[in-house]
């Protein structure tokens, strides 16, 4: 088999693949062994005829055809082995020669990885929050929980953010009232922000008894977004009274005894949300340094991929329906042209991340333990809400394992890259990121 590779771009490439026909003999007799169980010729049983006389009863073409469409896979597997090339989605192949008995020649057009360069991680600087685990960080948890426990109390003053109240909704559009959008006894609080845009505005100040109007553009339905006329209506004020913080509460809310020994453990909690917090952001910087020291150009045909997939889940939710869309996003305030460019730009910045991670994976060849795909198969089945041992069955038949494996591997690359570079604090103190992405103890007593 001889082969040629013409670059086309960065990222793409023409592979020629000449193969004789002296290389096709295991094909070749598929190829009739197929075709003879398919044909009948008087005289000989199912799968027994010669070829001569499969050739005179159906012709040569289909054999032709058979053995080409057996050869290709395999060919141009081998092909893109031979030549070293990292291929990235499905190739465009044309059969450009076939000369029976004598060669086949096939050309496949293909996206390939672009070369990239992995800059020199040690070299690497970036700047993070700090970590604020003080009494003001540790009161508001300690509120949270309080809250969980407070009653709701009527009041008679005017509403204010955080306040509950029961309201009565209606809206117009045009002077028509619009059924899809009226409401009674709802119960609201102010500040939730997620309902009607303008609703908290106008609720801020209003007693029970009164109503306020505004305009807003709905969000939903017929009539979706379209300008409304909103009147809302105050049937009922509430405020949440906390209760006392003290050791009834902290017996009756927590496992502890006392309230030393709940702000204790809730100083641990906020002290382990801040270093979770500034884990997350040391990766996401280091990531975004390295990649603007590494600059490449992105296989567009993998792009559209992404964005096709991308924009194809969206409609899914929508039951593919254009105009829903359209007008979704014309509530949100944004057009069809600013959310396919935003698409796009998430697209491209997956698939140079991906790229990128993919080529430092290589060079860090991190091992990953049967363990560690377990955990991040586990973790992922609990973010989609699935039954592990379901989910797992789902990537089985899916053949999407090797891709949870192929994101272990690229995570622990960045983690061992990320432990050799210099991160600090926006106050100026050191940070070590070993602490967070160095190995395990273990892990490390083995290497």
């Amino acid at each position: 088999m001889k082969t040629s590779v013409d670059k086309l771009s960065a990222t793409r490439v023409k592979l020629t693949v000449e193969v004789p026909f002296e290389e096709l003999q295991g094909e070749i007799d598929q190829a009739y062994k197929a075709l003879a169980q398919q044909v009948t010729i008087p005289g000989f049983r199912k799968g027994k005829a010669p070829r001569q006389l499969i050739d005179a009863r159906i012709g040569r073409g289909p054999v032709l055809e058979q053995v080409v469409n057996d050869m290709l896979p395999t060919r141009y597997q081998q092909a893109c082995e031979e030549n070293e090339l990292i291929v990235l989605g499905q190739p465009t192949i044309d059969i450009t020669k076939l000369e029976d008995g004598e060669l086949v020649e096939f050309t496949a057009e293909v996206d390939v990885r672009p070369e990239i360069t992995v800059p020199d991680f040690s070299a690497i600087e970036v700047t993070v929050d700090p970590i604020k685990a003080d009494d003001e960080a540790v009161d508001a948890e300690i509120d949270r929980l309080r809250e969980r426990f407070g009653e709701l109390k009527d009041t008679k003053r005017k509403l204010k953010t955080n306040d509950f109240a029961v309201i009565d909704l209606s809206a117009t559009v045009d002077g028509k009232e619009i059924e899809e959008a009226k409401a009674e006894g709802l119960s609201y609080k102010v500040g939730a922000g997620d309902l009607i845009d303008g609703l908290d505005t106008a609720l801020r100040g209003l007693k029970t008894g009164e109503s306020a109007e505004f305009t807003t553009k709905l969000q939903n339905g017929e009539h979706a977004g379209e300008e409304a006329n909103v009147t809302v209506t105050v049937a009922q004020t509430k405020e949440r009274k906390l209760p006392e913080l003290d050791e009834e509460f902290v017996q009756m809310a927590s496992e502890f005894d006392t309230v030393e020994e709940l702000r204790a453990s809730m100083t641990e909690q906020v002290e382990a949300n801040a270093k979770t917090a500034q884990a997350s952001q040391i990766r996401d910087e280091v990531l975004k340094a390295a990649l603007a020291q590494s600059e490449f150009e992105l296989p567009q045909g993998v792009v559209d991929e992404q964005v096709h997939a991308q924009q194809h889940q969206i409609l899914g939710q929508l039951a593919h329906d254009e105009d829903a869309l359209n007008a979704l996003l014309e509530a949100q305030g944004t057009t069809r042209e600013e959310f396919d460019k935003n698409t796009r730009e998430a697209a491209s910045e997956a698939v140079r991340t991906q790229l990128f991670l993919d080529v430092l994976a290589e060079q860090e060849d991190p091992e990953v333990s049967q363990q560690e795909l377990t955990d991040h198969i586990l973790f992922t089945a609990q973010s989609y809400g699935m039954d592990p041992n379901q989910f797992i069955v789902q990537l089985q038949q899916s053949g999407q394992i090797a891709q949870l494996f192929s994101d272990v591997r690229r995570g622990k690359a960045l983690a061992s890259a990320i432990v050799r570079t210099t991160v600090k604090d926006t106050e100026g103190n050191d940070v070590d990121a070993n602490e967070y992405f160095g190995l395990e103890e273990d892990e490390a007593e083995e290497n």
